[in-house]
């Protein structure tokens, strides 16, 4: 009997295997086809883990760890990898919790709740552990069971915020992963053995460690571990916040708006930003020489809505606060410099005429009256309308702009005049312990919201744009994060419940075919598990209006 075949198209040419052949066979057959090791596929612009098998008529696209999605599965697959290690080592009946956090240099700041001392030895044990299981390659497999027989199972696991998820999922069925006797629930995709995992270490840190991880553009090397206490320390103070409030977890949450409503919710959690943006007034009010105040951010962080709100704060002890915009000193478009692509490159510093700000800021700060600047970015040139400004003893700069904790931008102001600020939008979730909410995600929804209704930008183009966005921050915000003076945490922890109604029509925009499409997917199974909440309730001057539109600040 003939056995059947399938067509299947790699790499601009169409090769026949036997039906039944897995993504991994076939990755196997073209090791050395790509730089790093293939960990999923592209089928039809679908994407498929290395377990599955192809269709007839298939194009596919070898997905490798230096692309996007694939760095993310690998990522994954080591927190799957450690979580198993440190269950062996401690032994289960020793722990009650363990928590991944948020983002710490290269990797991920974990706890552990239970009769384990997270210290260098134990890791020691826990790393070897890992090691052994990268050597024997164990597969990482995957069930799908109904949604109903998972919250039996996370009850049984003692995994109760999985539990608590699940009961807000109107979906059917859950994907489970195990590696040996260890089972868990991941979002996202998994690589196909252990032996794809073999970059990583550990560090103790804190009440906890760190998973130290390669980055995208190098993938098979581990960098130093960096840490970054000034946001660290924010960080860990939003969780702690998190956990007094009792909504640690989209769960949580879910159960709050449910059961509570979300009024409450929301007014506690301006009343927080509220008094922060107070403290940081206060202490630019007793320094009493302050005349710049600096803020930068990245993309989406709501650091126009805080000019705002802290211009008030100032007002309120007495100050007389002046908004300055840094991108009114863009230089001339003619004189923009291209990225490598050949693209203007608005994001660089070179893009900004640092004279010429130095120049004003020095002759403001020295009493003289002069003439701002506002750029033009229909004709790309800069001009003057009869804009003054002088300082009395009263009036201080706020000042936005990316390049503000860089101090190469104000070089020739004196640094006890300037105050730095740091606003970004660091996300208290976890979607459960083992599953956190990346800080990028919560940017991009709002963005994507914010964008479709002030510039009529399609979630397409928005989804599209986001890696040279993240490219910039990379480079020009978050190298300067640390000398900041004060930071502030611009997440809401209601905002994803509400930001849901909004994102996800947009997001049902895009079509399968298009190159977006499998990151809209991805976004909307992510706003799947918040019950959405309805956005009347949020206060005019919240943070959320410059998103969601219906504010009190012209933004």
């Amino acid at each position: 009997m003939e056995e059947k075949m399938v067509s299947v198209k790699i790499l601009g040419k169409v090769k026949q295997y036997p039906k039944g052949t897995t993504f991994a066979e076939i990755a196997k057959e073209y090791e050395g086809a790509t730089r790093y090791p293939i960990v999923l596929v592209l089928e039809k612009g679908k994407l498929r883990e290395l377990h599955k098998k192809p269709k007839e008529n298939s194009t596919i696209e070898f997905i490798t760890t230096a692309d996007g999605i694939g760095h993310k599965s690998y990522k994954r697959s080591v927190c799957l990898l450690l979580l198993k290690a440190v269950y062996h080592v401690a032994g289960p009946e020793r722990i009650r919790k363990v928590v991944i956090h948020f983002s710490v240099s290269s990797g991920y700041y974990f706890t552990v709740d239970g009769d384990v001392t997270v210290d260098q030895e134990f890791l020691d044990q826990v790393k070897k552990y890992m090691q052994e299981m990268v050597e024997r390659k164990i597969p990482i497999k995957k069930r799908t069971l109904s949604t109903s027989d998972a919250i039996e199972l996370f009850h049984k696991y003692g995994m109760y915020d999985k539990e608590k998820l699940f009961h807000y999922r109107i979906v059917s069925k859950v994907n489970l992963y195990s590696l040996e006797e260890f089972e868990d629930y991941f979002y996202g995709f998994m690589v196909n053995h252990t032996g794809y995992l073999k970059y990583f270490e550990l560090y103790p840190y804190n009440e906890g460690f760190v998973l130290q991880l390669p980055e995208q553009s190098n993938p098979e090397t581990v960098p130093p571990f960096q840490p970054e206490p000034k946001i660290f320390q924010v960080q860990k103070e939003a969780n702690q916040w998190a956990a007094m409030m009792h909504t640690e977890t989209v769960g949580d949450l879910n159960s709050q708006i449910t059961h509570q409503g979300s009024n409450q919710l929301i007014l506690i959690a301006e009343a927080l930003q509220e008094s922060k943006i107070a403290k940081i007034a206060e202490q630019i009010a007793q320094a009493g020489n302050k005349k710049f105040i600096m803020i930068a951010g990245p993309s989406s962080s709501g650091k126009t809505t805080f000019s705002h709100r802290l211009s008030i704060q100032l007002a309120a002890h007495g100050l007389r606060p002046h908004p300055i915009a840094v991108d009114n000193y863009f230089v001339n478009r003619d004189q923009t410099p291209l990225d490598e692509e050949g693209n203007y490159n608005f994001e660089c510093l070179e893009a900004i005429d640092t004279k010429q700000f130095n120049k004003d800021m020095m002759a403001l700060l020295n009493g003289k009256t002069v003439e701002l600047p506002s750029y033009n970015f229909k004709t790309g040139v800069r001009e003057y309308k009869g804009n003054t400004l002088q300082l009395g003893p009263e009036d201080i700069l706020v000042i936005e702009g990316i390049h503000c904790l860089n101090d190469k931008l104000s070089e020739n102001m004196p640094r006890e005049n300037k105050f730095k600020i740091y606003v970004s939008a660091l996300t208290q979730l976890n979607i459960d312990e083992h599953n956190r909410i990346p800080t990028t995600d919560g940017r991009l929804i709002r963005r994507i919201v914010r964008d479709a209704r002030t510039r009529g930008t399609s979630a397409k183009h928005t989804i599209a744009m986001w890696n040279s966005v993240r490219r910039g921050e990379e480079a020009n915000i978050f190298p300067y994060q640390e000398s900041a003076d004060v930071m502030f945490n611009s997440a809401l922890i209601y905002e994803l419940a509400v930001l849901k109604i909004y994102a996800e029509p947009l997001l049902f925009g895009i079509t399968p075919e298009e190159p977006e499409y499998n990151e809209a997917k991805r976004l909307l199974k992510f706003l799947d598990y918040f019950v959405g909440m309805p956005g009347e309730a949020v206060p005019g001057t919240s943070l959320l209006r410059e998103f969601i539109g219906g504010g009190c600040f012209d933004v």
